[in-house]
């Protein structure tokens, strides 16, 4: 059962998806339903037996294309919506145990041109009004299928947050007549404090405003809306700053950081966002070698996050760590 189910407090949609209750759980390597498909074995998601880069639809997806009825009548308080979309599963590998990190550079690059496209593809149909990009890594952010792989959601509404920095980006284009994440990496790369790394088309950073100790976002040089309007050249550079920012995780400390990767970029609803900025971020859950940043009462209850690191000597961290080959 897949619904959506109004929240009149916050007034934003919650996803009701009873039916992902069932999805698979850390499966042996030998019985990893997206490995490819051995010959004589039980099959697999991927019916083949090797593969370089797989999408298809969640087998446990919380947005359906023919979505079933609500399993409550709507009322005046409380509305009910058929939790229409798409979610599918990108698949960056047939090897179960590589990672974005270890792959060549033009492996990313493909993973670029892959996002464009179903930003595109998903984007233009009528129900769906955002499409969001991200991976999930480790078991620390809960996943349950260690196979190297990112998600797309295609949202028949914007998503609160999402909503939240449209409505910024908008306010301060409305007054300042600027587009705000513009001005945001020209001060930055003013200040140079919390500069990760850059290359002639994007910047990696420490916001000054980061909730993670670690938290890094990815932002283009240009003014761009999407990741669909990167030229060539541009997608290439994404996928070297991609690689140079992943690496430095899993050097920060010798091991393989788990994280959040989010893709903002603009809604897919048919209007016009010239003042939002596209941008990456990400969200690692340490904040020490063996400490997890944990959100508890205040993130969790009051939705204000306390961050008990400074973003400038973070920043410094992770720019003096190479962005090298990670070894196990």
């Amino acid at each position: 059962m897949s619904e959506l189910r109004w929240n009149p407090v916050l007034e934003e949609w919650v996803i009701t998806a009873t039916h992902r209750q069932d999805r698979t759980f850390f499966p042996p390597p030998e019985y990893c339903p997206i490995c490819p498909t051995k010959p004589g074995a039980f099959p697999t998601e991927v019916p083949a037996e090797d593969y370089d880069l797989v999408v298809f639809e969640n087998k446990f997806p919380s947005l359906r294309r023919n979505s079933p009825q609500p399993s409550v009548e709507s009322t005046e308080l409380y509305p009910v919506r058929q939790a229409e979309g798409i979610c599918e599963v990108v698949l960056y590998s047939s090897d179960h145990n590589t990672e974005l990190a270890k792959m060549p550079i033009e492996k990313i690059e493909k993973l670029v041109w892959v996002w464009a496209d179903r930003f595109e593809e998903l984007g233009s149909r009528e129900e769906v009004k955002y499409v969001f990009i991200f991976e999930n890594k480790g078991k620390e952010i809960g996943v349950t299928l260690p196979h190297p792989h990112g998600q797309i959601y295609a949202y028949p509404f914007i998503p609160p947050t999402l909503q939240r920095e449209l409505r910024g980006c908008k306010n301060h284009y409305d007054v300042k007549g600027e587009c705000l994440l513009c001005r945001i990496l020209r001060e930055e790369m003013e200040d140079g404090r919390r500069i990760v790394a850059r290359n002639n088309d994007f910047v990696a950073m420490v916001p000054f405003y980061a909730r993670y100790p670690y938290e890094v976002h990815i932002l283009c040089a240009e003014h761009h809306t999407a990741i669909s309007e990167f030229s060539p050249v541009q997608k290439r550079a994404l996928a070297e700053m991609l690689q140079v920012v992943i690496r430095k995780y899993n050097n920060l400390w010798n091991f393989s950081l788990p994280y959040i990767m989010v893709m903002h970029q603009k809604p897919t609803d048919g209007e016009e966002y010239p003042y939002y900025h596209f941008h990456i971020e990400f969200y690692p859950p340490y904040r020490t070698p063996d400490k997890l940043k944990f959100l508890a009462g205040s993130e969790a209850g009051a939705g204000a996050f306390i961050n008990d690191t400074l973003a400038e000597e973070k920043a410094q961290i992770l720019r003096e760590t190479e962005p090298r080959q990670f070894e196990d």
